[in-house]
């Protein structure tokens, strides 16, 4: 079985895209902890219900409920698994080990990135609300000016893709990142990657990690 990935980056390093490309062509599951987040409310599960009512009270989703939801939605005995947006700290990366990922064999991926090409790329990107389909106006522009190539809708700028909230999130991700990069390193299994390379480039890379 190929080995569980945990996805490192800043906002806008690529990690979407690329998870997107490593589901089709590997069969991957992708487990973006928002959307398990979402889908565990619209179930009406015990444990979904306490998730709305810590985000209904203006709180944030503890780590404890995170990693419950996790474990609930891991089949690590015969799956792989991307984990997208866990963990974000150093204590969170321990304890992804110790609750959800034990033994199994995992690979952190760290897109490594110029935060200043990153504060381009996201005040560039544009998304099709409907498709889902992400562009970005510099190294990645719709067909025509302002519509989605698939749906063609209108594409819309994300209300915290300006300068100010990017500088502010990286800013943010800076302070947070390194704790966790040190854990799997001294762990043997932190790959860096070049996520300035193109799409197809940077899939290669992570193509070849999956492969050996």
């Amino acid at each position: 079985m190929k080995p569980q990935l945990i996805l490192l980056g800043a906002p806008g390093s690529g990690k979407g895209t690329q998870a997107a490309k490593i589901v089709s062509e590997f069969g991957y599951n992708h487990l973006s902890t928002g959307d398990l987040l979402r889908a565990e409310i619209l179930k009406g599960s015990e444990l979904g219900n306490k998730v709305k009512e810590i985000i209904d009270a203006g709180n944030l989703v503890d780590d404890a409920t995170v990693l419950e939801l996790l474990k609930v939605n891991c089949d690590l005995s015969g799956h792989s698994y991307i984990f997208d947006g866990f963990p974000r700290n150093g204590e969170q990366a321990k304890a992804l080990d110790n609750t959800v990922l034990g033994n199994s064999k995992a690979i952190a991926i760290y897109f490594k990135l110029d935060l200043e090409v990153l504060v381009e790329r996201i005040t560039n990107r544009r998304i099709a609300p409907t498709s889902g389909r992400i562009y970005n106006l510099l190294s990645n522009p719709p067909q025509v000016e302002g519509v989605c190539d698939e749906s063609g809708e209108a594409l819309i700028q994300r209300k915290d893709d300006n300068e100010e909230t990017v500088r502010n999130r990286l800013n943010v991700f800076k302070e947070t990142i390194n704790p966790v990069l040190e854990y799997y390193r001294s762990k043997n299994c932190l790959v860096e990657i070049d996520a300035t390379k193109s799409q197809d480039e940077v899939f290669s890379q992570i193509s070849n990690i999956i492969n050996n």
